[in-house]
């Protein structure tokens, strides 16, 4: 199988600063003094691993261990600090919930928004419309502004947009975990539907049973660094009982 993620000894640094700045004039007065102190974070140092075509990846780890971190380099949001990431493909980043909706606008006016900043032409938005409503069931929440949706409507509502076309890489982070169970087995079969076309799909989750069900690989990341890759079920015993 072809390689379609290459990642070579990627590290992503930080620099945080070390006191609260509460708004941006407080931060250009003291930028302009010089009186700015940062210290560096390290989010990823020295991750490497390779990504085949038609591959399901899992990547787990604690809250911060940089799972997020190395999706966005992965998707192009962010340039790594260090090594190399190359990509063959289109890319369907689930990365932010949210991202690319302007909450003031109805359903209807975001899909064709949000549709349109994935690169789908409007003739082929308008087509997919009743699709997308009935996939996403908000069709009673048409000409609703997304403002006063729940997060599941607005993960449901991104999942039906990003998903409308087969990308040739598809990238998922928590996003399967905010529907209801129901919708999270619509989404599992749209991405099984995927995989069998050949879609290679990476996911983050804290749900070890959806790792366990979906991906035939997995990367455990602990404290930036890989701790472990390989086989699904073994990994995913180690990463519930590191100790043993």
């Amino acid at each position: 199988m072809d390689t379609v993620i290459d990642i070579k000894n990627v590290s992503m640094r930080f620099n945080m600063p070390r006191e609260k700045i509460d708004n941006m004039k407080e931060f250009f007065i003291k930028f302009l003094k010089r009186q700015l102190d940062y210290e560096e974070f390290v989010a990823l140092s020295d991750i490497s691993l390779e990504v085949k075509r038609g591959e399901v990846v899992g990547i787990v780890g604690l809250n911060g261990s940089g799972k997020s971190t190395l999706l966005k380099i992965i998707s192009g949001i962010l340039s790594p600090s260090e090594g190399s990431c190359e990509v063959k493909g289109t890319i369907s980043p689930l990365i932010e919930l949210g991202a690319g909706f302007d909450f003031e606008l109805t359903t209807r006016e975001n899909i064709f928004l949000n549709g349109s900043v994935l690169g789908f032409e409007r003739a082929f938005i308008k087509e997919k419309y009743d699709e997308i409503l009935d996939f996403a069931e908000l069709r009673a929440f048409e000409n609703v502004a997304i403002k006063n949706f729940s997060s599941g409507m607005i993960a449901r509502l991104g999942f039906a947009i990003a998903t409308l076309v087969k990308p040739d890489i598809l990238i998922v982070d928590e996003i399967l975990a905010v529907g209801d169970y129901l919708f999270q087995q619509k989404c599992e079969q749209r991405i099984a539907d995927m995989m069998s076309g050949g879609t290679t799909v990476l996911i983050v989750s804290h749900a070890i049973e959806q790792i366990q069900r979906l991906c035939t690989r997995v990367v455990w990341l602990e404290g930036g660094r890989v701790r472990m890759i390989g086989d699904t079920l073994e990994v995913c015993n180690k990463y519930l009982a590191p100790n043993e």
